[in-house]
């Protein structure tokens, strides 16, 4: 991704409707683990870094990060040691953790279970890894175009790669699914527009207005009450926790 799209990235990452929702679902998740104190987790593909506060939380953080600018734009924030790094071969950290999450990233790699054999070697037995991927490939659109996505996903097809990668399957949902039809039309819409330049930045980035901001926030991140309950049966994305078996 180019250097723009780093820097409006991290320019909304702490105000954005759908960063600061799925934060906190993916807090809610964490907090049902009971990780023990002082747990170790590590954050493969952290971006900009708009978990790390978060994360640091619920234990002692490392992150690694492919590219350089996201990096040291990550490492400005000074909550965790960020490191560049890429999966599956070039893992920066020699550590064993009580959780590994990989959010939003398998989506840019040719090799996705090999990423994630990778990290089952990361994780202490008994261990966590969650995951988060866009969902659906009929929602493909430009800004997939412009994060260099390879895949979107389904739910059943994430759980048998996972499984494949070595790891016990214990949730998996759809989520984002409040907003799912708006979002529907609005990809659909926008597939009729000419296209953009690939140099432009996505209008998936754009920090709407204070109201509608406010009101997306809350309608996604209600998801987090019922995210550990059961199962949604569309989203616009999917969370899926996995842990290595002893």
């Amino acid at each position: 991704m180019e250097k723009e799209f780093y820097l409006q990235y991290a320019s909304v990452e702490d105000k954005h409707w759908w960063f600061v929702a799925r934060r906190q679902i993916i807090e809610t998740v964490i907090k049902k683990l009971r990780l023990p104190r002082n747990a170790q987790i590590l954050e493969a593909g952290c971006g900009t870094g708009g978990n790390l506060k978060m994360l640091s939380r619920h234990g002692r953080v490392s992150a690694m990060e492919l590219d350089k600018i996201a990096c040291e734009l990550a490492n400005q924030r000074q909550i965790a040691s960020v490191k560049q790094g890429s999966l599956p071969l070039n893992i920066p950290f020699n550590s064993q953790y009580d959780l590994i999450l990989i959010l939003d990233v398998i989506e840019h790699l040719d090799d996705d279970l090999s990423a994630l054999k990778a990290l089952y070697y990361k994780l202490k037995p008994g261990a966590y890894l969650l995951i988060t991927v866009p969902a659906y490939q009929f929602l493909w659109s430009e800004h997939d175009d412009i994060n260099h996505h390879k895949r979107r996903y389904r739910l059943k097809g994430l759980k048998q790669i996972v499984s494949k990668a070595g790891y016990e399957v214990c949730q998996g949902s759809y989520f984002n699914t409040i907003l799912f039809p708006l979002i529907v039309i609005v990809r659909s819409l926008g597939k009729l527009l000419p296209k953009k330049n690939n140099n432009q930045i996505s209008s998936d980035l754009v920090l709407p207005s204070k109201p509608v901001n406010q009101l997306f926030r809350w309608l996604f991140a209600t998801e987090g009450y019922f995210i550990n309950k059961f199962s949604q049966p569309f989203g616009v994305s999917i969370l899926l926790l996995a842990r290595r078996t002893h």
